[in-house]
Order: structure tokens, then sequence, then C-alpha cells
């Protein structure tokens, strides 16, 4: 294009010396002068390398034709000052055009203005003098942003300083949302990598508006995220597409979460393992991560990883406390449960007995005691059945722990659930505060559930349970308790009977019936009687500071020869009561009178029946009704045991009527 001629203004301007020239050429800002219409009439060299043109391409264009983009940024000022006569200084522009050679996508440019005239005063073009400034905006920019980084995290900073345990996570929440709005990204995310460090578990998330959220487990670590989490590496991509075609894994990921363009992983680590991280995600914008921005990112995760570690101290501190408390309470209930069974009936360590009755008992006892099983011991009233429930315990794996033991006949109906079960604050009227119960002290351990027979109907349903499911709840409280307990029941009576009569559960009588154990009468193992009073005459010697050499011969086949209806434990009443009114080195034993049985042939069953019925009505006075009766002892209602006398021909010597054998 032919150059057009300046106008007589500029030929006054330019028309001057070589040194004009040489300063117009060599400046260190870009020049320009442009007529009416903004078309270039000369530029220096400066003002080409600034626009990326060569210096003779812009004379005779126009601004536009020469760039669009530079025009969207200089035209509007150029237009100002033609119209206006004005001049305008140091007007800072944006250039949407980087140059080849430049780093930035944007440039930025201080421009000046100032009308040229002519001689008559006339506006005939304008000069354009043109900095760039880029550099120096930039480092300002970055200056301000980093600003406003540590002002961000000066603030959260602050947030997290007092904040308490309850409030961790929703603080975590805001943190979120003002990072990803500061950022100006899609959504942010905290992950906490499972303990096989083969899942990432989400924790927090905040999402703009319509962006998915991430899911709330990562099954199977994407391969290369995988690999650098596990070296605590940063992972980070400005665009997905420019990965390469190995990392398929990643990009199908990136596009089921909805479309993710760039995506930031800051791992976090304690001890030296990794723990957990934190991502940053942007789904439409390519978002570039430069290192100081990242450093200052990791800054921030650690003000939430801190708080998050104070939380799961602060957990592990308050587990730790309810672990205690509950051991507490345990033990206090072991403590209080022991005290009720100082005072046992039989503190031999050993089972006493040579007869072959009680030899198979003891032969039973150790094939049970080393299962869990759940074992029933039959036997009447003081045979013995809580000395060989402590042996099958102590025999036992359980055996370090106590062994909890319940009475079912000894607890009121009301109370006995709350007993077996525990309760909760205000559960029933007088329940100040929350009890654990037997079951739960038991835990671990063995529970031995004497005369089980007299166990109320509507709590068998939960023994079953806890027998079947190890579960039972609390009273007051519908949360499941879970115990690890073996159970040994007892009973005096025929609990098949009871069955029958509808009294007890069926159900539960065959769970109870795994392990029979029966045991065996003192009168069926006579053999054993010596060996059991010298037994009881030693400890009672320690107790009662006494030394007994000797037994009457008579007096000991006197105690063999008689039936024992109350059994060992009436032995021993009998030996403690002699040892007390002994006052030398020999001892006697007050035998019942009339109720001894001299050796005779073998009875039959009814014969037996007979003798025992007749033995336990002597010993009350032939009362039958009512505590301590007869028919209490012998574990019968009152109208069978009446019955049976009648059946048997059992009759009190000179009793004028059979009515007489009812009180």
């Amino acid at each position: 294009m032919k150059a057009r001629r300046l106008p007589s203004g500029t030929d006054s301007l330019t028309a001057g010396s070589a040194a004009f020239e040489q300063v117009f050429d060599e400046a260190r800002s870009g020049l320009a002068i442009l007529d009416r219409d903004l078309r270039f009439l000369r530029v220096n060299q400066r003002m080409a390398l600034l626009d990326g043109m060569p210096a003779a391409e812009h004379i005779g264009r126009t601004v536009r034709e020469l760039d669009p983009q530079i025009a969207s940024a200089v035209e509007p000022l150029l237009q100002r000052t033609l119209l206006e006569d004005c001049c305008f200084e140091d007007r800072e522009v944006e250039v949407d055009k980087p140059l080849p050679d430049h780093s930035s996508p944007r440039r930025f440019w201080l421009v000046c203005c100032h009308p040229l005239r002519e001689g008559d005063g006339t506006v005939s073009g304008c000069g354009l003098s043109v900095q760039d400034v880029t550099a120096q905006k930039l480092k300002e920019e970055a200056q301000t942003e980093r600003l406003r980084v540590e002002s961000l995290l000066s603030d959260l900073s602050t947030d997290f300083i007092k904040v308490t345990v309850s409030e961790v996570d929703r603080k975590i929440e805001q943190g979120l949302q003002k990072v990803v709005e500061f950022l100006g990204v899609d959504r942010s995310s905290i992950w906490h990598v499972s303990p096989d460090k083969e899942q990432l578990l989400l924790t927090h998330s905040f999402a703009l508006p319509g962006i998915k959220q991430p899911p709330a487990v990562i099954v199977d670590l994407i391969p290369v995220w995988n690999s650098t989490l596990r070296k605590g590496e940063i992972f980070s991509i400005a665009d997905i597409d420019e990965m390469p075609d190995s990392y398929w894994r990643e990009k199908e990921y990136c596009r089921e979460q909805g479309g993710i363009r760039s995506i930031l992983f800051i791992p976090a680590s304690v001890g030296g393992t990794v723990v957990g991280t934190i991502t940053f995600v942007s789904h439409q914008a390519r978002r570039e991560w430069p290192d100081e921005l990242i450093q200052r990112l990791r800054l921030l995760w650690e003000i939430f990883a801190n708080a998050l570690e104070r939380k799961r101290a602060d957990q592990k501190i308050q587990d730790a406390l309810a672990e205690i408390k509950r051991l507490k309470d345990r033990l206090e209930a072991e403590n209080v449960y022991l005290r009720d069974q100082i005072n046992i009936e039989y503190k031999h360590e050993e089972i006493i007995g040579r007869s072959e009755v009680i030899k198979k008992v003891l032969q039973q006892v150790g094939q049970v005691a080393g299962t869990d099983a759940t074992v029933l011991i039959l036997g009447e009233t003081g045979t013995g059945k809580e000395l060989i429930a402590r042996a099958i315990h102590n025999m036992s794996g359980r055996k370090s722990r106590a062994m909890i033991k319940v009475n079912c006949a000894a607890l009121p109906a009301a109370l006995i659930e709350a007993e077996l079960f525990g309760h909760e604050k205000g559960a029933y009227t007088g329940a100040q505060s929350s009890q654990i119960g037997r079951f739960e002290a038991a835990n671990g351990s063995t529970i031995f559930l004497d005369e089980i027979g007299e166990l109320p109907l509507e709590l068998q349903s939960k023994l079953l349970r806890v027998l079947q499911e190890g579960q039972f709840e609390r009273l007051g409280s519908p949360k499941p308790v879970a115990v690890d307990v073996r159970v040994i029941a007892a009973t005096n009576r025929s609990l098949a009977q009871a069955v029958r009569e509808g009294r007890f559960r069926e159900d539960l009588y065959y769970r109870l019936n795994v392990f029979p154990v029966s045991l065996p009468p003192l009168r069926e193992r006579r053999e054993d009687i010596p060996l059991l009073v010298w037994a009881m005459v030693e400890e009672f010697g320690k107790v009662f500071g006494k030394n007994i050499e000797r037994i009457p011969r008579k007096n000991m086949e006197a105690m063999e020869r008689y039936l024992w209806p109350g059994n060992i434990r009436e032995l021993r009443n009998l030996v403690e009561r002699a040892m007390i009114l002994s006052n030398g080195a020999t001892l006697v034993v007050d035998v019942p009178e009339g109720a001894a049985a001299t050796a005779a042939p073998p009875m039959t069953i009814a014969g037996m029946e007979r003798l025992h019925i007749t033995s336990v009505l002597e010993k009350t006075g032939w009362r039958i009704r009512g505590k301590n009766g007869a028919a209490e002892i012998l574990g019968l209602k009152p109208t069978t045991l009446n019955s049976r006398m009648k059946k048997l021909g059992i009759k009190r010597r000179g009793a004028p009527a059979e009515g007489m054998q009812a009180d």
C-alpha cells in the first residue's frame, strides 16, 4: 500500500534533525503517529516488537486492519483523544493476545495518547506511546493473590485455633466452601485412606450448585493416583485431555464424574504414613496449578488435617474412656457378685469322693469343661451342683475371669429381669442410674443360673435369645447388647415335667439340655461319707481352733446308714454343729434318731421313694405346705405329695385321720 503524505503539522514535527529521528527510533517505549482515520503514519522499532508486526507493514494501515485484538484495547482511547482534543496519560489496557514467545496469555500496556495539531490548531492526528508492563502487572497480581491466599489461610487458621471437636466437621465444610469460591474451582473434597490402603473414603466435600458430588467410596484406587498417593506425592493436571492414553482409567473416572477437566491431589501423612488427601477439581475451565499456589494449599490442608487428627485423637480418648467406664462398671458388678459369693458352701478346691457314681460325674466334667457347650446340672438340693459348676468353669478357657452366680429362686420376680440384663436410668421406679446386669458382667466368662426352673416364663424368651444369638436388651433400652457368655444351669426339679405342665419353654429346655450332668444324692454314695466328714472336720477345726483325732466307728456307721434327705448340705450342718459342741479330741455327730436305715437288701424304686418321703416328712414334723415344708423340699406341689403319700401308703404313726397329713 502506498504511504500517505504526512500532514503539514506532521511535516513540521518530523522534519527536524537526525537527532530527533534517533530519539524516536531508539525510545524504550513503543511510539506511533496516526492520522484522524487511525492509520499508522510512523512507528518505531519498539512498537513493532510490542505488537509483533514489522514496522514497515504498519504504514498506511489502520489499527483494526493491523490487529483487531489490539484495536479493541487501544482504539477507544485513540478516538477519545481525537474527539475531545485532550491528552490521556498512563492508561492501563489489557491486550488479549499473547506474543509467540510470551509466557503469559495476557498482556498489559501502559498507554499515553496526545492530539497532534496543524498550524491553525486543527487536530490532524494523534501520537501513541506504549509501555509493556505485563511483567510488573503479573508480579503485582501474584503479590495480590498471595496476600489474598495468606489472608484466607490466616482466617481459616484463626477459625480452627479454638474450634471445639464437635464443631470440626462443620468448620471444615465451611472452609472448603470458602476455598472453592476463592479459587474459582467447582469442587473440593477430603478423603481418608482405608486401613488396608485399598479404598478412599469420602469424609467432607463441597461442590457448587449443579456439580456432581464424588462417590462415598472409591473401591479400586485408580493406578496413577494410587501410586502417587502411596508415595505421598502431589498429582496435578491442568487438562485431562493432555494426559497420555495410558491414563485411560483416570480419564474414564473424570468423565463419569460429570466431565472433570482439571484436578489436583494433595496427600497428608502422619508418622510417614499417608492417611488422606484433599482434591480440587474444575469441570469446564482449564486450571493451572502453579507451585506457589500448591504450597499454600498444602498449608490449608495441614490446617484441616490437624483439626481432623485432633478430632480422631479426641474420639480415641472418648472411646477409651467409654471402655474404661464399661470395664469399671463390669468390675464393680463383679465385685458385688463376688462379695455375695464369699461365703460359698464348700471351700475345698477339689470335689471329694471315690465312689463310682462321683467318678462318672467327674469324667463328664472333664469332657465338657474345655468346650463352650451349655451344661444342665441335675440333682437334689444340697448335692453340690454349684461346686460342679465351679469345677467346669475352673477347667475351662474362661477361668481367668470370675464365674457369676445367679439364684433364680432367690430374686424377686419383679427385679430378676433387671438383675440378669441390667437397666437404664428411669427404666422403672427407683432406677436412679444405669446398671449393667449379670449377663453383661459375665461377658467373656461363665454365668451359673441356679434353680433355673424358677425363672419366670416371660423371661425365658430373653434367656433363649441370649443362648441363640448372644444378645439382649437392657431394661428401658432398645439397643442390643452383645455378650460372649457360657451358661451353666442347675435345677433340683424335673424340667421335662415343667415343660409338660406349661411352666417351662420347650425350646429353652432343649437349649439348656445340651450336656446334662446328673449328681447322685448322698445316699447313693455312702462310701464317700467318711471322706466328706473328715474333710469338713479339718476345715472347721481350722476355723474353731480344735483338733479332732477320732470319730467313733458306730457314729460313722450311723452316718453311713442315714438317708440324708438334705444331702451334703445336711451333713455339713450336722458336722459343723458337732464341732461347735465338741470339747475333746473325739467328735460325735448327732445323727437324727429314727431316721437311720439299717443295712438291707436292695429296695424297689417305690420302696426307696417311700423311705425318702417319710424321712423328709419326719424332718419337717409332717408339715407338708408352706416354706420349708415337705412339698417344697421335695420339689412337689402339696396336692401331688398327698397323692403320692396315698399311693405309697404313707401315714403318720398315731394319726387318727388321713386329713392330718395335710399340715
